[in-house]
């Protein structure tokens, strides 16, 4: 793959000034286009061998296009912030919107390329983290972002001429660094791991464009067609694309209602109970999340359950017990224009807590395999994938150290009638009441079928679903509050 870009390509002067104006104004053109459409974003990732122009190509770009649509970030070693969370995080939260143009320099590559060079991994963690890699690229495409992968290549010669005039140069000598350097005196170590990086890591979905980087014109025209193309090509889909008409999603793959109906829903608490439970109960809770053990830990709690089943309440209660500084509620509805304009679960990545923080999700992530679903809001096709990456967003944020907890908590129809006529005859509770609450109960067959998928989808050994019987609230508060403390003293022990 490599050896392929190294066949001297060069592109006279007169040949770049008369293809030059001719690309840019079509790329001027594809960008307002892109914007107007909504489609996207379109990602382009940069990376290659030192000195082999990468700046200089993501700088010709940005002056070829309307910088005002189009962000350049470059990735350098995690701060201590970043370090405090998944991997991936900083690159999520960095993501472009719908009809926008990002340009990540080296991203998650680099990261991983200095890590087995430095020899802070072995073979088989590389392996697995390329893994990870294609499943992250084939989530993000899957969400309509188009991925544009260029390493710019030199050969060893070419790399070393090139840094030689980059050095004697007192205007270009600081584009130079001491890491730039290391690396290149590593070259021949590094190119046998470039190549199985490559070739492990072009996917169909996102490919590698190996450009040579020897002669600029060529570099920058090459990756400049390149992108060119990928716009049109997103754009035309757009007109080409049919009208998406809601149609009922397909019958459950897993039929299991058990889950829920097995459920023994007549268990209580007396009040006097459930007052010496809670305190207890918040005691211990403040002292985990506030031990020296909890340092290099994270909690994330995740409430889900059906309409009036007592999520609120619950959370209240937990809340009491933590330091207001260290937690956060983050409270999940409809989307956002922002977060429609991003793949489903940027918001998401973006509330991850760092370490010694807790958030609580009131409702979360599992709104696509749950309301989107039953209400036909994605295709069938995306909330099914969906599983899967939730299964794996939820192990990184193990890997990194968040410890999460998941709740479904169920009522049974009548009880959940009752609480809706109260709500409705309560004046500081009507506001708990609405119409959309109403039109779900219509649907109450299908929600119970489509969490019975989630459980036994989304169940896994590092992130468990604890059912919650609420039809008693002392009793399901207890509970709560039980499974909370042994996940945290299992974690800390």
């Amino acid at each position: 793959m490599l050896e392929s870009a190294e066949t001297g390509h060069r592109i006279s002067k007169s040949d770049y000034a008369r293809e030059e104006p001719k690309l840019r104004e079509a790329l001027l053109n594809a960008q307002y286009d892109l914007s107007l459409s909504g489609r996207g974003p379109v990602l382009l990732i940069i990376s290659g061998v030192e000195g082999g122009g990468r700046g200089e190509t993501a700088n010709q770009l940005t002056e070829w296009m309307d910088p005002r649509h189009i962000r350049v970030l470059a990735f350098g070693s995690p701060t201590s912030e970043e370090q405090a969370h998944p991997p991936a995080w900083r690159y999520w939260r960095a993501l472009p919107p719908r009809g926008k143009i990002g340009i990540f320099m080296n991203a998650w590559y680099n990261e991983l390329l200095a890590a087995r060079v430095e020899g802070k991994i072995g073979d088989s963690k590389l392996e697995a983290r390329m893994t990870v890699i294609r499943e992250h690229e084939r989530m993000l495409t899957d969400e309509g972002l188009v991925l544009l992968k260029f390493w710019i290549h030199l050969s060893k010669g070419a790399q070393k001429e090139r840094m030689r005039e980059l050095a004697d140069d007192p205007l270009t000598r600081w584009r130079v660094t001491r890491d730039d350097r290391t690396r290149a005196r590593i070259y021949a170590k590094s190119h046998d791991l470039w190549e199985h990086l490559l070739r492990e890591t072009s996917i169909a979905e996102a490919p590698w464009y190996v450009v040579e980087g020897a002669d600029e014109r060529y570099r920058s025209l090459t990756v400049g067609k390149i992108l060119l193309e990928a716009l049109e090509r997103t754009i035309a889909a757009k007109k080409a694309q049919p009208t998406h008409t809601p149609t009922p999603p397909p019958p459950a793959v897993i039929d299991n209602v058990k889950l829920i109906r097995g459920l023994d829903l007549t268990q209580k608490v007396s009040a006097r109970k459930y007052d010496r439970g809670v305190e207890r109960f918040q005691g211990r809770l403040a002292q985990l999340t506030r031990s020296k053990r909890f340092d290099e830990e994270s909690l994330v709690l995740v409430f889900e359950g059906a309409d009036a089943a007592g999520k609120g309440g619950a959370i209240r209660r937990v809340a009491a017990a933590l330091d207001a500084r260290q937690y956060g509620i983050v409270p999940v509805a409809a989307p956002s224009e922002e977060e429609r304009a991003h793949p489903y679960l940027w918001r998401f990545w973006r509330q991850i807590p760092s370490h010694r923080e807790i958030v609580i999700f009131d409702r979360s992530w599992y709104g696509r395999v749950l309301v989107e679903r039953v209400e036909s809001h994605c295709a069938p096709s995306d909330w099914m994938r969906a599983y899967d990456e939730i299964n794996q967003f939820e192990e990184q944020l193990v890997d990194a150290g968040a410890i999460v907890v998941k709740f479904w908590l169920q009522i049974s129809k009548e009880e959940q009638l009752r609480r809706f006529r109260e709500r409705e005859k309560t004046a500081f509770k009507r506001f708990k009441i609405t119409p959309d609450d109403w039109r779900n109960r219509k649907k109450w067959d299908a929600y119970e079928a489509a969490v019975c998928d989630m459980v036994d989808r989304t169940s896994t050994e590092i992130a468990p679903w604890t059912l919650v019987e609420a039809e008693d609230k002392y009793f399901a508060r207890l509970k709560i509050f039980k499974t909370i403390i042994k996940r945290l003293e299992d974690a800390l022990d």
